[in-house]
C-alpha cells in the first residue's frame, strides 16, 4: 500500500521506457508514486501504484488529489505525425491536467519537452544553452507540440505564487535495443543528405533521462533544462558506430524535393519537415543539469550503440551500399518525375 505520508508524485506515461524508470527511482528516493497510463502495468515496488486511465476523460482532480508533484511524460505526439492535428488533442489533455493540478494544489509540474524546440538552423551556436530562443522548424509537429506544451506549463507556473515548472529538453532518447520513434525518423530522413550540412548527433539513454526527472523533482527546479551527455558525435563517427547506411548527397533544394517524394510515395515515415534536423546543428549543453547534481551514466556513443538496430545493409560492403543508395535515390526521383508528369497532364486537361 502506498504511504500517504510521503511526498506524492503522479507520473503520466508510467508504462513507457522512461516512465517505468521514473516511477521506480522516485519511490527509491522516498516519494510515494502514482503512475497513470492508458496501458496497464504492474509494479513490484511497494511505493508505486499504477492505474490504467485515459487522461482525456478521467476525473483528473480526483487522481491528483493530495499530489505534490505531477510529472507529465504522456505526450502522445509522434515524430511522423503530420496529418490532422494530433497535437491539438494532446495539448487539450495537458490543459486538463494543468487545470486539475491548479485546483488540487499541486506545486510543481515536470514536462517532457525536447531539444528540438530550439529548431535546426544554420546559425545555431554549438552547443545550445537554455538561454537560446525556442524556434522549432516550421511544420514539424513534434517540435511545435513540445514548444506549445512548454508554453502551457510556464503559464501555469506563473499564475500563482509558489508554483514551479521543470521543462526537460532531452536529446534523441534511446533505450536498450530500442532507438525510439524519433531516432528512427531521423535515421530514415538521413538516407538523403543535403550537401550543405552534416549534423552532429546527440543521444541520451532512457535511464539518464529518468534520472534527470528525479533530479529536477528533488530539487524542485523551475525553468528549462537540457538533458544530454557531454559533447556529441560527428556524422562519420555515427556511421562507424552504427554501420554505414545507403545514402546520397544532393543539393539542399533537390534533397528537400526528394524527401517530399519519398514521403508521398510511402518510402519513408520521415516527414519532409524533419529534414532541417538532419542538416543543421541542434546539439545542447548540459551544464545546468550537471549543476543540479545529475551525472549521465551513458555517453553519446554508448547510448547510440545501445539503441542501434542492425540493418540488412550492414552486411554489404561500401561499394554495394553506394550502389543501393544510388538505386533507391534514382528510383525515388524517377517516380517523382512520373507523378509530376501526371499532375501536369491533369492540369492541362482541366
Amino acid at each position: 500500500m502506498v504511504n500517504s505520508q510521503k511526498p506524492r508524485v503522479v507520473v503520466t506515461g508510467s508504462t513507457g521506457a522512461v516512465g517505468r524508470q521514473v516511477c521506480t527511482r522516485l519511490a527509491d528516493e522516498g516519494f510515494s508514486v502514482v503512475g497513470l497510463d492508458r496501458r496497464s502495468g504492474i509494479s513490484a515496488h511497494a511505493e508505486v501504484s499504477l492505474l490504467t486511465v485515459d487522461l482525456a476523460v478521467a476525473d483528473l482532480r480526483l487522481l491528483l488529489k493530495g499530489a505534490d508533484v505531477v510529472v507529465h511524460l504522456a505526450s502522445g505526439v509522434r515524430a511522423q505525425d503530420v496529418h490532422g492535428d494530433p497535437g491539438h488533442d494532446m495539448l487539450t489533455v495537458a490543459e486538463r491536467l494543468l487545470a486539475a493540478a491548479a485546483d488540487t494544489g499541486v506545486a510543481h509540474v515536470v514536462v517532457r519537452s525536447s531539444a528540438m524546440v530550439y529548431g535546426a538552423w544554420a546559425d545555431n551556436p554549438v552547443p545550445l544553452t537554455e538561454e537560446a530562443e525556442v524556434q522549432p522548424c516550421r511544420g514539424f509537429r513534434f517540435a511545435e507540440h513540445r514548444a506549445s506544451l512548454e508554453g502551457l506549463a510556464t503559464a501555469w507556473a506563473g499564475k500563482a505564487a509558489g508554483r514551479s515548472a521543470s521543462l526537460l529538453r532531452p536529446a534523441v532518447t534511446v533505450a536498450e535495443e530500442r532507438p525510439g520513434g524519433l531516432a528512427r525518423i531521423l535515421a530514415s530522413a538521413a538516407a538523403i543528405r543535403a550537401q550543405e550540412g552534416d549534423p552532429l548527433g546527440q543521444f541520451v539513454h532512457a535511464d539518464d533521462l529518468a534520472e534527470a526527472v528525479v533530479c529536477v523533482v528533488a530539487e524542485r527546479f523551475d525553468g528549462p533544462v537540457n538533458v544530454a551527455p557531454d559533447g556529441w558525435i560527428s556524422a562519420p563517427m555515427m556511421a562507424e558506430l552504427g554501420g554505414p547506411a545507403p545514402r546520397l548527397r544532393l543539393p539542399a533544394p533537390v534533397a528537400s524535393w526528394v524527401a517530399e517524394v519519398r514521403w508521398q510515395l510511402g518510402f519513408t515515415d520521415a516527414p519532409p519537415s524533419v529534414v532541417p534536423y538532419t542538416v543543421f546543428p541542434w546539439v545542447v549543453a548540459n551544464d545546468r543539469l550537471r549543476a543540479l547534481g545529475w551525472v549521465p551514466s551513458h555517453s553519446n556513443e554508448e547510448a547510440y550503440v545501445v539503441g542501434y538496430e542492425p540493418r540488412a545493409t550492414d552486411r554489404l560492403d561500401a561499394k554495394r551500399r553506394q550502389q543501393l543508395s544510388l538505386a533507391v535515390a534514382g528510383g525515388a526521383v524517377l517516380l517523382g518525375l512520373v507523378i509530376l508528369g501526371r499532375l501536369v497532364g491533369r492540369w492541362r486537361k482541366s
